[in-house]
C-alpha cells in the first residue's frame, strides 16, 4: 500500500468541507427510511411530498450523528429520469453531496477544468434562510451537488418540513451508535479506475491519499484495485475502485455488473463504540454474515465461537472486518439493523465535519 503526503494544487477560494447528504433513488422512499430507522438507529428529519407542495418527487430525510441520507422516489408514472435510473440499477445512490464554501467559484474552476455541470449554481430559500446549490457529473450515472448553506438555519434544506408521521417504535429502540460518514466506495469497470481518480484530481483539486493494488488486496480467489481520493482538508475520502484479475470474478466486476455500471458500492460509517454498535445491529436482527461469507463480521454469530475462545479473543475476532459490517450495501436496501437516537433536532451545518 501507497500513502500519500503530498496534497497538490489548494483553491484559492472556497472548499469542500465534508459530507453534507448522499441521496438514493428507490422504489419505495418511506418503506426505505423506514429501514433505516428501524434497523440501523437513524431517526426521520425531513419530509418533502404532495403534503408540502411537492408534485412529482416525495423524499424521506434520516439523521444519526452527522449522517444525513435521503430516500426519493417518482410520484408519477411519467417520470422518465428516475424510471430509467431504477430499472437500470435498481436502489442505490444517485448523488453524493458536498458541504462546501464558496459554491460559484468551485463550479467554475470545475467546468474550466472539464468537468460537466449539470445543474449550475442556483438558490432555494424559504423562511429559514438560502442555500446555494450547484450538481456536476462523476462517475457511471451518479452526481454530486455542492451546498453552500451558511445562509440557513432549517432543518435541511428549503422547501422540506418536519415528518408528517413518526413510528413510535423508534423511541424505543437504542442508539445506532454511529457518527459520521467515513468515506463512500465508487466502484468502476476494469481499467476506469485512474481516469476517474483524475477526474477528482483535475476537477476538484481532491489529492491521491492512499492506495492499495492486488498484490496487497486480494484473497484466494478475488482481487481488487483502489485509489483513495481526499479534499485538501481531508475531511471527504472517496475511494475508488476497479477489478484485478484472480481465480473467479472480482466482487468489483460483480458489482458493476449487477448495478448496470459504476457506482457507489458501500458507505463506511465511523463508530467510536465498534463492538456496541455491531452488537445492536444484532440484537435488531440486521444480518450479518458469518465464516465463509465474503463480507460481514467474522465469526459474528456466537454459535460460530471456537470452544474455549475468552471473551477479549472472541472481540478481537469480531472486529476484524468490522468496518465491512458497518459499510452499508447501496446497491441493495438490505436486510435488517436497529435504531432509535434520541434528542432535539439541530439546525444543520456542516454536519460530517470532523472525520
Amino acid at each position: 500500500q501507497t500513502t500519500y503526503t503530498d496534497k497538490g494544487e489548494k483553491h484559492e477560494k472556497g472548499k469542500f468541507l465534508c459530507f453534507d447528504h448522499l441521496t438514493f433513488w428507490v422504489g419505495n422512499a418511506k418503506q426505505a427510511a423506514s429501514f433505516y430507522c428501524n434497523k440501523l438507529g437513524f431517526e426521520p428529519v425531513a419530509y418533502q411530498g404532495l403534503e408540502t407542495g411537492r408534485r412529482d418527487v416525495v423524499s424521506h430525510v434520516v439523521k444519526q450523528g452527522k449522517i444525513l441520507y435521503v430516500f426519493s422516489s417518482a410520484l408519477n408514472p411519467g417520470n422518465k429520469e428516475m424510471g430509467e435510473h431504477l430499472i437500470k440499477h435498481g436502489d442505490g445512490v444517485k448523488d453524493v453531496a458536498f458541504t462546501v464554501e464558496d459554491c460559484d467559484y468551485l463550479v467554475q474552476k470545475a467546468r474550466e477544468r472539464g468537468a460537466l455541470v449539470v445543474r449550475e449554481p442556483y438558490t432555494m430559500e424559504d423562511t429559514q434562510g438560502q442555500v446555494k446549490l450547484a450538481v456536476l457529473q462523476t462517475y457511471g450515472d451518479t452526481t454530486h451537488t455542492l451546498v453552500e448553506r451558511t445562509a440557513y438555519n432549517g432543518l435541511f434544506l428549503p422547501g422540506f418540513k418536519p415528518p408528517l408521521h413518526k413510528d413510535p417504535l423508534l423511541a424505543t429502540l437504542p442508539s445506532g451508535k454511529l457518527d459520521f460518514i467515513d468515506h463512500v466506495v465508487g466502484n468502476q469497470g476494469d481499467d476506469e479506475m485512474v481516469p476517474v481518480v483524475e477526474w477528482y484530481q483535475r476537477n476538484l483539486l481532491f489529492h491521491r491519499f492512499w492506495s492499495v493494488d492486488d498484490k496487497q488486496l486480494q484473497t484466494e480467489f478475488s482481487a481488487l484495485r483502489s485509489i483513495v481520493v481526499a479534499n485538501y482538508e481531508e475531511t471527504v475520502k472517496m475511494p475508488i475502485n476497479e477489478p484485478a484479475t484472480g481465480k473467479r470474478k472480482s466482487q468489483i466486476q460483480e458489482y458493476v455488473e449487477y448495478y448496470g455500471g459504476a457506482g457507489v458500492q458501500h458507505i463506511a460509517m465511523n463508530t467510536s463504540d465498534i463492538i456496541t454498535a455491531v452488537s445492536t445491529r444484532k440484537n435488531t436482527y440486521l444480518h450479518q454474515a458469518g465464516p465463509g461469507s465474503s463480507h460481514g463480521v467474522p465469526g459474528g454469530d456466537p454459535e460460530t465461537q471456537p470452544p474455549g475462545e475468552d471473551s477479549q479473543a472472541s472481540s478481537a475476532r469480531q472486529l476484524k472486518g468490522a468496518r465491512q459490517a458497518l459499510a452499508v450495501d447501496a446497491r441493495r436496501v438490505h436486510k435488517e439493523g436497529p435504531q432509535g437516537r434520541k434528542g432535539s433536532i439541530t439546525p444543520l451545518r456542516c454536519l460530517n465535519e470532523g472525520s
